[in-house]
């Protein structure tokens, strides 16, 4: 079963690394990963996806905590979340194939932010499913190039624990923190 991790880290050089290094270690394969800064100076915010049953997800978790720059660690997997990935297909599209291809991304929500004479680039956001189901059916048309962010996710509503500033008071001078609880 796949497993989503939002993890808080302190923003410092190296801590992706020893981050990674805790899932090589393990032998455990990150099916995805997007690092991001927080709403909060000094945070930055990691969301693992990784193949792994129950019992290793809680060891995961477990393990993260261990590490020095690790603020939270949050496994959202069995929570109610928005789940997003994004991606950028280049898509072969002369004059014949163009208007196809366009009837197919418009289909799945997805946009044109490029295009030439021979090829567009199509951004489209949603779930992996959406991406996948998009992706093969642009195969048939010739895809030149494709890239993907990753796993991004959030837990919904408002019991959804935020990064709190009491996780941030060694990182920032204490008037920066001051000055974000009060909307500053």
């Amino acid at each position: 079963m796949q497993h989503t991790f939002v993890v808080y880290v302190e923003d410092k050089p190296g801590v992706l690394n020893r981050v990674a290094s805790l899932f090589r270690r393990r032998n455990f394969n990150i099916e995805s990963l997007t690092v991001g800064h927080t709403e909060m100076d000094g945070v930055s915010r990691m969301t693992f996806v990784v193949e792994a049953d129950s019992y290793m997800a809680d060891r995961i978790e477990a393990n993260l905590y261990k590490l020095v720059n690790v603020l939270r660690v949050e496994n959202i997997t069995e929570r109610p979340a928005v789940v997003r990935d994004l991606a950028l297909i280049k898509v072969q599209a002369d004059e014949k194939k163009r208007p196809l291809v366009l009837q197919v991304v418009d289909v799945f929500r997805g946009r044109v932010v490029d295009m030439n004479q021979d090829a567009v680039i199509v951004e489209i956001t949603g779930t992996e499913e959406k991406i996948d189901g998009l992706v093969d059916l642009l195969r048939p048309y010739g895809i030149i190039e494709m890239v993907r962010t990753g796993i991004v996710a959030m837990g919904r509503g408002p019991h959804t624990p935020a990064i709190s500033p009491e996780f941030v008071q060694a990182l920032v001078p204490e008037e920066s923190v001051a000055a974000a609880m009060a909307g500053d």
